[in-house]
């Protein structure tokens, strides 16, 4: 909801038409998803909740096949368990005991080498998972837009610009706009912007 909300925002913003753009949208927060949008339709994107993609800072991101087998059958845990250390237990949070990403910067900037060891590979990693994305579009994207609460961080934000600006302009969205996309699909649907399918 987040992704095509900042989507349409970055087209209104420009003053182009959301249809007509090709963008990949970062949403960092909890997990980090990663997706695709081309000419208006969400065509590609990251399972973060489930385990793939980067890993952030209580989610394990993609993880080696075989040791995950290795651990599901290894008798040491049970299924609700692994779940949980897939979301919720992993990331940050299996590395360092910390998923606050403002305690982990701190904590990075002030000189501890393991904080920022893992903070920048959380980073490291997004950006693979966003580059992952151009070649679906020809390289042809319009611009990479990043948003959810960790877009606040201009360590964060500076860290993927740098690294990925070169296939496209870096538009920063930090935060949360769940609220307002659900407004906005009301609305379009009572004013008859969209057509409605009954199930």
């Amino acid at each position: 909801l987040n992704h095509r909300a900042v989507g349409r925002q970055y087209a209104k913003d420009v003053g182009r038409p959301y249809e007509e753009l090709n963008l990949i949208v970062a949403h960092l927060g909890g997990g980090i998803t990663v997706a695709l949008h081309k000419r208006g339709k969400l065509v590609d994107a990251n399972n973060g909740l489930e385990g793939d993609g980067p890993f952030s800072t209580n989610r394990t991101g993609s993880l080696p096949v075989g040791a995950l087998v290795d651990a599901c059958y290894s008798g040491k845990y049970t299924y609700s368990e692994m779940k949980r250390r897939i979301n919720g237990q992993g990331g940050m949070m299996a590395y360092l005991g910390e998923n606050n990403v403002q305690v982990i910067e701190k904590k990075a900037l002030a000189g501890n080498a393991v904080y920022k060891e893992c903070l920048d590979a959380m980073l490291y990693q997004t950006c693979k998972e966003i580059g992952s994305l151009a070649p679906l579009v020809g390289g042809k994207v319009d611009a990479i837009l990043l948003t959810g609460g960790m877009a606040h961080s201009k360590y964060i934000t500076s860290y993927i610009e740098e690294h990925v600006s070169f296939l496209a302009k870096v538009a920063i969205y930090p935060g949360e706009y769940e609220m307002q996309a659900l407004a906005s699909g009301a609305y379009d649907a009572l004013t008859g912007a969209v057509d409605l399918k009954i199930l």
